[in-house]
């Protein structure tokens, strides 16, 4: 990473802590120390004050309406009192789900949000992989399929309320024209015969997403997000966090996330047994939808490219990019041979 990669990444940080302090008599809370946890699609500070410790989380300008991020929080509060565990939501002094701060040198006012705290280390992350685990691989994942049929059983159920508003992770949201994490045929790195097969690519994912059913048995509000750094792991429980991009989907596009990053491991063929195994413990998945996996791999794939492609700035981009477009291209190329 360059001087100037460096100076631009400290700017902004120094930018989110600003706004993260600014933010904190929202919730009466004062003197605090602020340590930063996760800076990708938003800045995300460990709170402690005395005895207190809050996540509290400083939204990327512009990527969600209010109406939407109230959405979001309502589907978490919804989640926690059916018992589902997930970080519960700290209202604001005067009962709002979230601030709205303004800060000096941001054009829009920014979104903030605080969450109790809760203990556990991170499964791993997108760049590293998987961290070191007690438990035995098959058995992790075991449990995130688990806790992924948990999830659709109370979604499958669950009435939105009145005004409630996300996207959707659908044909259009994952291979439309304007797909929600970006145009990833338009990536600047592909070259003219990898941008012709992943334009084909996205025209027959459209297609085969289209004449998906959409039934509550197969669709429904989803976290969308089940990565890695997205699970904390404390002994024996496993908890679900960060619902930013949660919304409406196909239940199998929530399967693929986990195992896509683990394509090229060893153990791959062991951990999608085990997400299966662990989701049928508490679900069905006939082997009708399971023969659908190699279509939401490749529409998974896509998301990421888009995702790269619109935020060239992350660390994440400036990583990956090769290796997401090499992965997407060699799906697009298997999934088109096959059909």
């Amino acid at each position: 990473m360059n001087a100037a990669v460096h100076s631009d990444r400290d700017e902004k940080l120094r930018t989110m802590e600003a706004i993260a302090r600014r933010a904190l008599p929202h919730w009466n809370v004062e003197g605090a120390r602020l340590d930063l946890l996760k800076y990708r699609e938003n800045a995300v500070f460990k709170v402690t004050a005395g005895a207190d410790r809050f996540a509290l989380r400083v939204h990327r300008p512009g990527y969600h309406t209010n109406d939407a991020l109230h959405s979001e929080l309502q589907w978490m509060e919804a989640l926690a009192a059916s018992g589902f565990d997930v970080p519960r939501v700290r209202p604001t002094m005067t009962g709002d789900l979230f601030g709205i701060v303004q800060a000096d040198g941001v054009p829009a006012p920014v979104q903030v949000d605080l969450f109790e705290w809760i203990e556990g280390r991170q499964l791993g992350s997108v760049e590293a992989g998987l961290a070191g685990q007690n438990a035995s691989i098959a058995e992790l994942y075991r449990t995130l399929g688990t806790i992924a049929a948990d999830l659709h059983n109370r979604a499958q159920h669950w009435q939105p309320p009145r005004g409630f508003v996300r996207h959707a992770w659908d044909e259009h949201g994952l291979a439309g024209e304007e797909p929600f994490w970006g145009r990833f045929w338009d990536l600047p790195r592909l070259t003219p015969d990898r941008r012709r097969l992943l334009t084909t690519a996205r025209d027959r994912v459209f297609r085969d997403l289209a004449a998906l059913s959409k039934s509550p048995e197969t669709y429904s509000m989803i976290h969308a997000d089940f990565c890695q750094e997205n699970l904390l792991v404390d002994g024996d429980r496993v908890r679900l966090i960060d619902f930013d991009d949660s919304g409406f989907g196909w239940h199998l596009f929530e399967l693929v996330t986990p195992l896509y990053f683990l394509m090229d491991e060893p153990y791959f063929d062991e951990v999608r047994e085990a997400v299966i195994s662990g989701y049928r413990s508490r679900r069905a998945l006939p082997d009708a939808e399971l023969e659908r996996l190699p279509l939401f791999l490749l529409a998974r794939g896509l998301t990421y490219v888009g995702w790269v492609h619109t935020r060239p700035e992350t660390e994440t981009a400036r990583e990956m990019t090769p290796q997401l477009v090499d992965w997407s291209c060699n799906l697009a190329e298997e999934y088109l041979r096959a059909r």
